[in-house]
């Protein structure tokens, strides 16, 4: 049983990442969201190591939101170049898709 609070969906989708590394040092690069929820995103294929609670701009096409870091994959781990993404309150959901209704059509198969 999941105990997510919003429903999460799977997605293979890039964009592009800008913010400061573990290092404080500016970077920018392309990335995949692996699933999406209201409240925040899960992100693979990062190069840079970030630290928890960094603020880190994820840009979808034209449109851009500003994301906190929750979690990320430690280097040498499994998880390594994996981060989990909050979206602030004040930001706008740059995903053009109904959650709520993805988890349901996903849910029946």
């Amino acid at each position: 049983m999941d105990r997510r609070r919003q429903p999460r969906v799977a997605a293979f989708i890039p964009v592009r990442l800008w913010g400061m590394d573990a290092n404080s040092l500016p970077f920018t690069q392309m990335a995949t969201v692996k699933n999406i929820s209201s409240s925040g995103v899960e992100i693979h294929g990062l190069t840079r190591q970030v630290l928890p609670g960094e603020l880190l701009d994820v840009q979808l096409g034209e449109d851009r939101a500003e994301y906190r870091v929750v979690w990320a994959g430690k280097m040498g781990s499994r998880k390594a170049g994996e981060i989990g993404l909050e979206r602030l309150d004040a930001e706008p959901f740059i995903w053009n898709l109904d959650l709520f209704r993805c988890s349901q059509v996903a849910a029946q198969g």
